[in-house]
């Protein structure tokens, strides 16, 4: 699905996203055409990762995931990608986080959090992805993968990437926000009142983690998720 060609920055593609594409400090972007299989734009690349914009491309972006994340990463970004691609609808609400470890060119990890969402569409089709990476020194990344999934299927979308990426040190928004409530003490029972969900939808957050994790109790997996830096 994506190609080591990198964007033209003398396309009028290019300087039309030059102008229309705002970048924040520390924010790395990039757009990808499916269409034509290639980079149509990249913007602050040396800045936080070294490479130059016209030298930055998805296949780039992809290896330079620290060795302990890559597999995960991979998989994820292929996951999610092949759900939106079978959308026809409301296709520019969709996307999905990643808290995940890059290597600068210099060799230096940096951390970063990646969003990426579809730029444009046509015809029920998506056309373009749009990836924002920006740095974030503040997260402390441990063993464990932090993800989120957005848009009007968001829960068919998050539940679709549990399954698939089980075997995978991960866990997911809505996993973490149940595990945090947990950590306050609060019972099953309670935490479904509070998310206006069920109890049984409660347990099926907390307890497929008790495999992915090995841990024997719900303490133990408290524990667990602080070492891990999962919960602050």
């Amino acid at each position: 699905m994506i190609t080591a060609t990198p964007a033209d920055l003398t396309s009028k593609q290019y300087l039309e996203y030059k102008k229309a594409i705002q970048r924040f400090p520390d924010e790395a972007i990039y757009v990808y055409s499916f269409r034509e299989s290639r980079m149509v734009y990249a913007d602050g690349w040396e800045e936080i990762l070294g490479y130059r914009d016209d030298e930055i491309n998805m296949l780039t972006i992809v290896t330079i995931t620290s060795p302990e994340y890559a597999p995960f990463s991979g998989e994820l970004n292929d996951k999610a990608l092949k759900f939106i691609l079978t959308k026809t609808e409301h296709l520019d609400q969709y996307g999905f986080m990643i808290e995940v470890k890059k290597m600068h060119k210099n060799g230096n990890p940096i951390p970063i959090i990646v969003k990426v969402g579809v730029f444009k569409s046509e015809n029920g089709r998506v056309t373009e992805i749009i990836g924002r990476n920006q740095i974030n020194h503040s997260i402390s990344l441990g063993n464990v993968m932090r993800y989120a999934a957005y848009g009007p299927d968001k829960s068919a979308f998050e539940d679709e990437l549990n399954k698939e990426l089980f075997r995978h040190y991960a866990i997911s928004n809505k996993e973490k926000e149940a595990l945090t409530l947990v950590a306050k003490g609060y019972a099953f029972k309670e935490i479904a009142h509070s998310l206006n969900v069920s109890q049984s939808a409660i347990e099926k957050r907390i307890l497929p983690m008790y495999k992915r994790f090995d841990v024997k109790s719900l303490a133990h997996l408290i524990t667990f998720a602080y070492e891990n830096h999962i919960l602050p």
